[in-house]
């Protein structure tokens, strides 16, 4: 998270905590919800949609971060915290432990409105904040973050797979079809259409232990997603060893990546 610098800067709230977002803004924030919006039936899980409704965030300016606090303190106890476009590893998992979810205050412009490699505020709120409100889900980010906090820099590199392949692009095995949690997929509508529905991609049911030996990229579509059959499996992940589960995908080593290297024009953008 600190390997590079963003070209986006933060916006800094006023006394009040108000951020003072310009039209472009707001605009922007409008035409990416509206997009979403229209992708999401069938494809986002249910709990997903009631913490959507229970948040009920404004769909023509971005929301302030008080509003979303509201919600989220009386659900499941959590906040949004404001943070730069960029922080450290030990921020962010320190931020987490405390049941402060991190949003940088940017939004990304109009040439990067498919998609941008940095989490701006539209991922981080309209992504992951309704499921926040979700007991399971709340419970599972919290205990990533206390044991992210406690790991050495290697263990949290295998941390790392695991938040990637659940809080982010984690799917769902429903009844009724598959269904998205992941917030990195639930804010991309590209990879909204492309998780749910081709047959490029390889599914498995999660299993900790291959999700933390599993290798990624941040800036493709995903070769691999692992499955839950419901958000309680996250909270039945949170109450298990993780570390020792770590420690034996460090002794085991990482699966072969489904993805080429990256082209070496891209060495530093992630």
């Amino acid at each position: 998270m600190a390997k590079k610098q963003s070209q986006y800067v933060s916006r800094e709230p006023d006394e009040n905590g108000i951020i003072a977002w310009s039209d472009e803004e707001n605009a922007i924030w409008r035409d990416l919800v509206e997009r979403q919006l229209k992708l999401m039936p069938g494809k986002a899980c249910d709990e997903y949609m009631a913490g959507l409704d229970l948040i009920d965030f404004p769909k023509d300016r971005i929301p302030q971060l008080g509003e979303i606090n509201k919600v989220l303190s009386e659900t499941t106890g959590w906040q949004v915290t404001q943070v730069p476009a960029l922080i450290p590893f030990d921020e962010f998992f320190r931020l987490l432990a405390n049941k402060e979810f991190p949003v940088a205050t940017f939004i990304r412009t109009r040439e990067e409105f498919d998609y941008l490699q940095e989490p701006d505020i539209f991922h981080e709120i309209f992504g992951h904040c309704p499921l926040l409100t979700n007991p399971a889900f709340a419970e599972f980010t919290h205990t990533y973050g206390k044991l992210g906090y406690a790991a050495t820099p290697k263990e949290r590199v295998y941390l790392a797979r695991l938040y990637w392949f659940t809080v982010e692009f984690g799917l769902m095995k429903t009844e009724q079809g598959l269904r998205i949690y992941g917030g990195g997929i639930l804010s991309s509508p590209g990879e909204t259409e492309y998780a749910v529905n081709s047959d490029k991609p390889e599914r498995y049911p999660l299993k900790a232990l291959d999700a933390l030996r599993t290798p990624y990229r941040i800036d493709i579509m995903q070769p691999v997603y692992y499955t839950i059959e419901s958000v309680e499996e996250l909270f039945k992940i949170s109450e298990m060893d993780i570390m020792s589960l770590v420690h034996e995908a460090m002794e085991l080593g990482l699966y072969e990546p489904k993805f080429p290297p990256k082209p070496k024009q891209d060495t530093n953008a992630a």
